[in-house]
């Protein structure tokens, strides 16, 4: 498909997003925990890949380890941007939050549970560093392998598999933290 891409095939181009734009975007959301943020960074890193992908070499590892790596590098890079407007979010901007909230009670139980269940992670996973965080949501939400995530992040598979220790351990004592059955 990136072959195809580098030949100019816009159907490649289609499907190569097609394909690919759930997996960022939860790396996103997961990362992030808003939503509108998510979407905009994941017509970001599409719009990366469409200008590097000439810089993919398939000898190298796959492409979804190399776009992984490109997600990475993006929220990064955004994290680092938007650290002091984190630390001054007011009030107003968490309403539309809010309002979520209350239309969320509106529905089923069900579907209340699964959302709650969804946030109470969501807020957890935002507790941890950067770079536990970053290892839990590639090998426990997004199933990536060891050597994926190695190659994602640039660094050793035992790097990987400490990070996710420490992350797992640290996510549990915060749910426990948080009167949650872990």
């Amino acid at each position: 498909m990136v072959e195809r891409c580098l030949r100019g095939e816009e159907a490649a181009w289609e499907d190569l997003v097609k394909t690919h734009t759930r997996r960022v975007y939860s790396i996103c959301l997961r990362f992030t925990s808003k939503e509108q943020e998510a979407q905009d960074l994941t017509q970001e890193v599409f719009l990366r890949v469409f200008r590097t992908v000439k810089s993919f070499r398939a000898g190298e590892g796959s492409f979804t380890v190399w776009l992984t790596r490109l997600t990475r590098n993006l929220l990064i890079d955004n994290y680092r941007r938007t650290k002091s407007e984190r630390v001054t979010d007011s009030i107003e901007d968490q309403l539309p939050m809010l309002e979520e909230k209350t239309a969320i009670e509106s529905r089923t139980d069900a579907m209340l549970a699964g959302r709650e269940a969804s946030e109470v992670l969501q807020g957890a996973l935002a507790k941890l560093s950067p770079e536990l965080r970053e290892t839990v949501i590639l090998r426990d939400l997004e199933g990536m392998e060891y050597r994926e995530i190695a190659g994602a992040l640039g660094v050793p598979e035992g790097t990987v598999k400490s990070r996710l220790n420490r992350g797992r351990a640290e996510l549990a004592r915060i749910l426990r933290r948080q009167k949650v059955v872990v």
